[in-house]
Parts: C-alpha cells; sequence; structure tokens
C-alpha cells in the first residue's frame, strides 16, 4: 500500500519511507508487548464494554455515528491514508492539517506512527516471507489480541524516513507527541452539550469500534484469494472485503488498493462503494482539492498480474502488455 511519487515516475512498486531493503528482513524478529498501545486499547474497549450499556441513549449512539464516519472517513481513510501516506491527490496544507487532526482523533495512534506501521507491513508483505505477525494466519480472535497489544521488532529492519512533508512538520509532529490527549478537549465538548453518555459513545465506544474496523480489514482483506490483480512474488496477497464497504468508508476494497496504491479511488468496479473517494471528490467540487490520481491517469506498473476479466477495464493503456510480459 506504500508507493506514491516513485510509482507515478516509473511504473514499479516501492515505499517512499523506507531505504535499505537490500540488507533487511521481513522475516526475522521478535513479539515483545506494546505497553503504551496494550492500556490505551485495554481501556478503550473496556470503557466501551463496561460503560456503554450503562450510559446508552439514542443521542449518545447518534454521535457515535457522527464523530465515527467524520473521523473515519475524513481522517483515517482520506487524510491518513489517501493524503499524507499515498499522496493520492493534492490539497492546501491548512486543509490537510484539518485532515490529519480528524484521524488522529480517530484514537488509533499518531500520524507518524501510522506511516512507518503502515509502510513497514506494507513492505514486507510484499516480500517472498515475512514474519509470521504480519502473516495472519491465526485465527481471528487470536490474531486481534496480538494485534492490540504487540508489535514487532525486526532484527534487521528497513531505515524509516517519513519524509519533509511529515517529519518536519510541526503540526503533525504535534499530533504524534500527543495522540492520546487529543480525546481530551472532544471529551471536554462532549460532556459540557451532553454529559457522560456522549463522552463514553463519542470517545470509548466509538475508539473500540474505529480501531475494530481497521483492524478487519488487516485481516480479513489478507487472508482471502485476490478478485481482480495479484501482486506477483508476494507472501500475502490482497482480497476486498464488499461488506466492510462502508463501515470503513471504502477501505475495504483492498485488493483494488494493493494493485493500484497511488489510487485515490479504491472502490474501483461498478457497485464498489467508495465513500472516501466521493468526500475526495466533494473536496475537488469546493477547490480544495486537486491532481486526484485513478489507475487509468497512473503510467502502468510491473509486477501486478490480471485475475478477472475485469481487471484490465480500469487500468492505464499499455498495463496489458506489461502484465504479460
Amino acid at each position: 500500500m506504500g508507493a506514491t511519487q516513485g510509482e507515478a515516475a516509473s511504473g514499479a512498486f516501492r515505499v517512499n519511507s523506507l531505504s535499505g531493503l537490500d540488507e533487511a528482513s521481513a522475516a526475522e524478529g521478535k513479539v515483545v508487548w506494546d505497553w503504551p498501545r496494550s492500556l490505551w486499547n485495554t481501556g478503550m474497549f473496556g470503557g466501551a464494554i463496561t460503560l456503554g450499556p450503562m450510559f446508552f441513549n439514542w443521542n449518545a449512539l447518534a454521535v457515535f455515528l457522527v464523530l465515527s464516519g467524520i473521523t473515519l472517513c475524513a481522517g483515517h481513510s482520506v487524510g491518513f491514508h489517501r493524503r499524507m501516506i499515498h499522496r493520492s491527490f493534492d490539497c492546501p496544507k491548512w486543509v490537510e492539517r484539518v485532515l490529519i487532526y480528524a484521524g488522529t482523533l480517530v484514537g488509533m495512534g499518531g500520524p507518524i506512527w501510522t506511516v512507518r506501521l503502515h509502510d513497514t507491513r506494507d513492505w514486507a508483505q510484499r516480500q517472498s516471507d515475512c514474519h509470521w505477525f504480519l502473516k495472519h494466519g491465526k485465527p481471528f480472535l487470536l490474531e486481534g489480541f496480538y494485534y492490540l497489544n504487540f508489535k514487532l521488532i525486526l532484527d534487521r529492519p528497513p531505515h524509516f524516513d517519513p519524509g519533509a512533508e511529515v517529519s518536519d512538520d510541526w503540526f503533525i509532529v504535534f499530533m504524534q507527541r500527543t495522540w492520546m490527549l487529543q480525546q481530551l478537549p472532544l471529551a471536554a465538548l462532549l460532556f459540557a452539550l451532553g454529559g457522560w453518555p456522549w463522552v463514553v459513545w463519542g470517545i470509548f465506544v466509538r475508539v473500540a469500534a474505529c480501531v475494530s474496523m481497521h483492524w478487519c480489514i488487516s485481516y480479513l482483506a489478507h487472508t482471502g484469494e485476490p478478485d481482480d490483480w495479484s501482486v506477483d512474488g508476494a507472501a500475502i496477497q490482497a482480497s476486498n472485503v464488499g461488506w466492510l464497504a462502508i463501515p470503513t468508508m471504502g477501505e475495504s476494497w483492498h485488493g483494488n488498493h494493493h494493485a493500484f496504491p497511488a489510487s485515490a479511488r479504491h472502490g474501483l468496479y461498478n457497485g464498489q462503494i467508495d465513500i472516501g473517494y466521493r468526500f475526495i471528490q466533494f473536496l475537488e467540487l469546493c477547490g480544495l482539492a486537486s491532481n486526484i490520481k485513478l489507475p487509468h491517469k497512473l503510467p502502468p506498473r510491473s509486477g501486478i498480474t490480471p485475475v478477472s476479466e475485469r481487471a484490465l477495464s480500469v487500468a492505464a493503456e499499455g498495463q496489458a502488455e506489461l502484465s504479460q510480459t
């Protein structure tokens, strides 16, 4: 999932934030307790399970749905993933920061942590072999337990540098350092407007649900067979998970995304709902987004093979010939 300008320039896949890949290994490492995230996730899930039923009301449920939709769509899907990581569209700096703030409010992690996790996982899963922690070969609930509480430290990791647009941006650095604390102003506002029910459903239940959505994509979209495209030589293939398209704002069209990481649109074929892409189109309509990248506008890329009749219908001219070589 990590190619951006490099892919657009050459058609080949690379992960812009990583270097030293010739010496790095995706298969060797140790799994350790990630205590800050473990305590954070335990607190959020524990609060959601124990306090959610006690403080339920319909207004609180509405707050949960609205805030989940905003933070998952504008924040995680568009701000973190399609803009900050893949640069799949251009926008003014202030718009990017608003989107990244919304992504931070999801409560999964800070923006720089997200870039590193995303790019490292993506590089590792595209190798011929990778560590079991990244293979999603264990039962769903057991893998979820590891995901929420542990992290992988590779023996020979690649060098990570997210680039000046990320690491030198004071706002992104501030969001990274304070990502947990960013829930407090929102919690204070929710308490002032709706009391404890709004806090419980707007913070604890929302964060637990949004983290769960991300985990479902990570697991389910990497344990099926490729739908339209396969990535040559990859240890882990990706598939599309249609029933998760709406709650994940289109992120679950993951097989499409693996084939065209730089595309702002993930739901590429008829009937594939992609709310995140529609939001980018709305920004474009408002004059706040431009240079929106789509598969047919990108140069043909090597390393992917069509596996369905419709696959090539969205690709650039020349992709068919390249895929046959």
